[in-house]
């Protein structure tokens, strides 16, 4: 995986983590996932970036990424 990886990507990544466990307790804690790939989403916002390179990512937040990309049509990887 080298490509760079897009908002939009991201986004669908999380929510697809978030649909599979849900966010628990009174404080809506996201699960290990999510919480990886929010927070490189959330700089991305806050730097006006629409891609980000994988490197970028830290170890849980690519295994988050690959697992998800994993889950979609060999078409759309």
């Amino acid at each position: 995986m080298n490509s760079p990886i897009s908002l939009p990507e991201l986004e669908q990544a999380i929510n697809y983590w978030r649909e599979r466990e849900p966010s628990r307790g009174e404080e809506s804690r996201l699960c290990r996932e999510a919480a990886a790939l929010a927070t490189p989403y959330a700089l991305m916002i806050v730097g006006h970036r629409r891609e980000l390179p994988p490197d970028e990512l830290t170890p849980e937040a690519r295994a988050a990424y690959e697992a998800w990309r994993n889950t979609r049509p060999a078409t759309a990887n």
